[in-house]
């Protein structure tokens, strides 16, 4: 992958990091992007230490359509094109039922999970037109794919993700844009790892422990699998996947209920 030019957004810790250090790795240029200035410094600080890699860093809240155009702006001027957008930015919100959750953080989640990701493309694909080449990788998670209880504004807006997958797929293929998602289940990131305490406050591990016995592989994912997922559908080695929502999370999203 040298000298193609990533943008990834969340890049500051998490999956976005994990696909940033598997790019870095790669030889890719990386342009990264987060809402955190002071987390996002200390990842480029963190990856330029390691790794021989071109970096563009860009602070952006992916919920307001004008910051998320001046990112692809900014990466064209300073690169001159876009070959792979890793449009992995998003939150969770809170556990909470359905007729009882909180309407302003509704709102929130549904700002960045789904319009986030719309303005993602919406403007990045005109780059990627005008190239006759890109691959995009959306983050749909396992809650794009099935119900999680108490997080409906989450699933509601990767179900949509995946959906503007399937639609981006569809459209954009005849320009040499494969548009995929993936969806990681519970891999142990800071935001997965937030939700786990909101479970049990008194001691999050015991409900990491119960989550993971629920796995086929007894276990919770690492964030370099999926930054090896997404390095692979973001190259030219993918040549034909698209359209595609991919689980990545132990098999366990093709379990009935909850076994032991």
């Amino acid at each position: 992958m040298k000298d193609q030019v990533m943008i990834i957004t969340g890049a500051a810790m998490g999956l976005g990091y994990a696909a940033a250090e598997a790019l870095a790795k790669k030889g890719a240029k990386l342009v990264l992007v987060d809402y955190n200035e002071k987390a996002l410094k200390e990842a480029e600080e963190k990856l330029k230490s390691t790794y021989q890699v071109e970096i563009l860093s860009v602070t952006a809240d992916v919920s307001k359509e004008e910051q998320v155009k001046n990112y692809v702006e900014e990466t064209v001027t300073k690169f001159g094109k876009i070959d792979g957008f890793y449009n992995n930015a998003g939150i969770e919100g809170k556990q909470a039922g359905l007729t009882d959750y909180d309407l302003d953080i509704f709102k929130k989640v549904i700002d960045i999970n789904l319009m986030g990701v719309y303005y993602g493309m919406r403007y990045v694909i005109p780059v990627m037109q005008k190239q006759k080449f890109g691959r995009i990788v959306n983050v749909a998670s396992v809650g794009g794919i099935r119900g999680v209880v108490n997080q409906t504004p989450y699933v509601a807006s990767k179900h949509a993700v995946s959906g503007m997958t399937k639609n981006a797929g569809l459209e954009y293929g005849k320009d040499g844009i494969l548009t995929n998602a993936i969806a990681p289940g519970a891999i142990l990131t800071p935001m997965v790892a937030e939700a786990f305490k909101q479970v049990n406050p008194d001691d999050p591990k015991v409900a990491e422990a119960e989550y993971a016995k629920r796995n086929p592989t007894k276990a919770l994912g690492d964030p370099k699998d999926v930054g090896s997922l997404v390095a692979f559908l973001l190259s030219k080695e993918n040549g034909y996947v698209n359209g595609q929502t991919i689980a990545i999370d132990g098999g366990e999203s093709n379990m009935y209920g909850n076994p032991e």
